[in-house]
């Protein structure tokens, strides 16, 4: 049976941060604890309609990959607690949540692409480039890029991220972090990619988050998950046009064809709508993590 969760709270609970979509609180022990609700954020604007069981299917993908990419790079999970909330909180919460150690976090989003889409397929076409750096001519929308590439933006929690170039990374992180950053997202990228395309599935593009924990460079929030990268059924993949992606893309589709100018407040979605985009997002764990939710 489907659940809906749109604002996380309990008593005794010290709220450290709520996102778009998760509501994180400081626990005794100095760690963190976060919920993922079913809220729904499209051109950045929290809709007014849930997608249920949206928060435990994006937190057990993640979870599922964290375990599969722990020897790869290092990530902030924590053993469950039990103890910080009342048991039937608990029970509503436990599929939802990860406890995490906190970290000094990089303002970065690591975005690697393998195939020109979004904003990258945009520059491309204007500018014959990927995040400032040329391509060859010929590409096509969906067309898949020669290798893996590593196209970072600066995180903006508030509004649009800004992409920008390597070479700028550099030159706000330093060097040495930049090269490491870059490193563990391209394997990170090419360990998920090979194993989705062993399901049928294309990785389009992900995006990464890291901080730094006791000195080490560690994968953070949430990884691999349909909110944070564009999966594609390889069968229905064909270059030149747009993908459809295992998403939210029932709700873009939907918005984009509503008379709103992407400000708040958001418009509500019909059930057909919020229907299909739960079934998505159950779709992308069975189809791509053997998980059923």
């Amino acid at each position: 049976m489907s659940s809906v969760l749109t604002t996380a709270d309990a008593a005794g609970l010290e709220v450290f941060r709520r996102g778009k979509v998760r509501d994180t609180f400081l626990l005794d022990d100095g760690t963190l604890l976060m919920v993922a609700t079913d809220r729904l954020s499209a051109f950045d604007v929290v809709l007014p309609d849930p997608i249920p069981d949206k928060g435990r299917v994006l937190t057990q993908i993640s979870r599922w990959w964290f375990e599969r990419t722990a020897s790869i790079v290092p990530n902030h999970l924590l053993p469950d607690r039990d103890d910080v909330v009342a048991a039937d909180v608990w029970a509503e919460w436990r599929e939802r949540s990860v406890r995490c150690a906190r970290a000094s976090r990089i303002d970065i989003e690591c975005v690697v692409r393998g195939h020109l889409s979004g904003s990258g397929w945009k520059e491309y076409r204007d500018r014959g480039t990927l995040a400032g750096e040329a391509l060859p001519a010929g590409l096509r929308e969906s067309s898949p890029l020669p290798e893996p590439r590593f196209t970072p933006s600066t995180k903006n929690d508030d509004g649009h991220d800004v992409n920008i170039s390597r070479s700028e990374l550099s030159r706000q992180v330093g060097e040495d972090l930049a090269d490491r950053l870059e490193e563990a997202s391209l394997a990170l990228f090419r360990f998920a990619a090979g194993h989705c395309a062993s399901r049928g599935i294309i990785l389009a593009d992900t995006k990464f988050e890291f901080g730094v924990i006791d000195g080490r460079l560690t994968l953070i929030d949430e990884v691999l998950t349909p909110d944070s990268s564009r999966f594609w059924e390889a069968s229905a993949w064909r270059e030149g046009e747009t993908a459809v992606s295992f998403d939210k893309q029932p709700v873009r589709d939907y918005l984009e064809a509503l008379d709103w100018d992407k400000r708040p407040p958001g418009p509500q979605l019909p059930p057909a709508v919020v229907a299909a985009t739960s079934a998505r997002y159950r779709e992308a764990a069975r189809r791509i993590c053997g998980l059923e939710l």
